[in-house]
């Protein structure tokens, strides 16, 4: 069985930075792609960050510069680091898998129906 665990979420101010971590267990896959999601009150939920099993990342223009994501295979723990961040980072994040056939390949969409599997979030609240 397939689980995600986030951590790292909270409140900090305007410019500060904060690291989520997702846990992954439950499956051993050479081709995945893993993503960081969120969705704002009365927002749709958006594709912030891939990376998948070659290393290779891809970022949403609202975050790129800002968050950089990475991976501890060791520890099949996934990141996002998060600097410079904004009230508009206001938000539950999400940390989602792609486990399926050529995951790797479309890791570069970022589109939440690609992700089977999904944690149960860790807010972020970022204060002006």
């Amino acid at each position: 069985q397939v689980q995600l665990v986030e951590s790292g979420g909270g409140s900090v101010q305007s410019g500060g930075s904060l690291r989520l971590s997702c846990a992954a267990s439950g499956y051993t896959y050479s081709n995945y792609c893993m993503g960081w999601f969120r969705q704002a009150p009365g927002k749709e939920r958006e594709g912030i960050a891939t990376i998948n099993n070659n290393g290779i990342t891809t970022y949403a223009d609202s975050v790129k510069g800002r968050f950089t994501i990475s991976q501890d295979n060791g520890k099949n723990t996934m990141y996002l680091q998060m600097n410079s961040l904004k009230p508009e980072d206001t938000a539950m994040y999400y940390c989602a898998a792609d486990l399926g056939s050529w995951a790797w390949m479309r890791c570069w969409r970022r589109r939440e129906a690609d992700f089977a599997y999904w944690g149960q979030g860790t807010q972020v609240t970022v204060s002006s």
